[in-house]
């Protein structure tokens, strides 16, 4: 009993480190990494929504991976004609708690 009870505190702290990231946190990075002159969270502007990005990598194994590679490297025809350029100033932990965030699902 006494070993139940201290994997519950565990399993909490587990939890909790899977949480998306704030999307305060996130708005500040997508804000002065210019991400927001062509995306928004719930509607296309010249790339698409945050959302749509979320919802199109959802339950997909490599989905960080593939998302990492498309910030830092941009990308071609995923969602049109138009191209997403790299991204080579953001920082690799700001790429990460984006990407975090979008496989949460993009939550605000």
């Amino acid at each position: 009993m006494s070993a139940l009870a201290l994997c519950v505190p565990l399993l909490a702290l587990g939890t909790a480190a899977h949480a998306a990231p704030d999307f305060a946190q996130v708005k500040d990075i997508l804000t002065k990494n210019a991400c927001l002159a062509c995306h928004a969270v719930d509607k296309k502007v010249v790339g698409p929504a945050y959302a749509e990005v979320a919802a199109k990598h959802k339950g997909q194994a490599d989905a960080a991976a593939v998302l990492t590679k498309h910030i830092k490297e941009g990308s071609t025809g995923n969602y049109g004609p138009i191209p997403m350029p790299p991204n080579a100033g953001i920082s690799d932990a700001d790429i990460k708690t984006v990407v975090e965030w979008l496989v949460a699902g993009a939550p605000q």
